[in-house]
């Protein structure tokens, strides 16, 4: 595990795809390597229970909620961790520049640093700070989930409410996998109505 010792490493995609599952194995596979590894979430994540990150075949860890980058900095200043671990980074407070200016002091200290993310909304609209962080990365894995459509491979959480509000915390009653094209159809159909 040294070869990712202050390294960036980037889990993203779309909802079900398997980023957090990914994000917590990361995080064992460091523990078990002997590394001080702690995990964080955005206090907007409400699903599930507070100190836990949880997937969706709900497996879980142990974590710390925090509302903003400063937090979450403040946390490291006093725990001293080797591997930081962040869920929903699209989620967590503080402008992308600082989110972003914080990983890379972590990274500067050779703290390896994982994260988990949404790149792209409900609209197809890229998440900034993902946006910012996939180029910067040391190791990239873009993940997939399958198209309740046709079972390719899904591009977008579609949403299936007609709430606009960009950031709405949900799982499967709110959100469903699409590739791009039933997203495209499911679009022109929905401007239709």
């Amino acid at each position: 595990m040294h070869q990712y010792k202050g390294k960036l490493i980037v889990h993203t995609g779309s909802m079900f795809s398997g980023k957090t599952s990914s994000l917590k194995n990361e995080i064992k596979r460091f523990n078990i390597a002997g590394y001080k590894a702690v995990a964080f979430k955005p206090s907007i994540d409400t699903r599930y229970k507070k100190n836990e990150i949880i997937t969706h075949d709900m497996t879980s860890i142990e974590c710390i909620m925090v509302d903003d980058i400063n937090q979450l900095m403040n946390y490291c200043n006093k725990l001293n961790p080797h591997v930081v671990a962040i869920d929903e980074i699209q989620f967590l407070g503080g402008s992308v520049q600082k989110i972003i200016s914080c990983i890379n002091e972590l990274l500067a200290k050779n703290i390896t640093v994982v994260v988990a993310g949404l790149d792209i909304d409900y609209t197809g609209t890229p998440f900034e700070v993902v946006k910012e962080l996939m180029p910067i990365a040391d190791y990239l894995y873009k993940h997939h989930a399958v198209c309740v459509k046709c079972g390719s491979d899904a591009w977008v959480s579609h949403r299936k409410s007609k709430d606009k509000d960009r950031i709405k915390i949900g799982a499967e009653d709110e959100y469903e996998p699409l590739c791009r094209k039933c997203f495209l159809e499911v679009k022109n159909m929905e401007n239709e109505d």
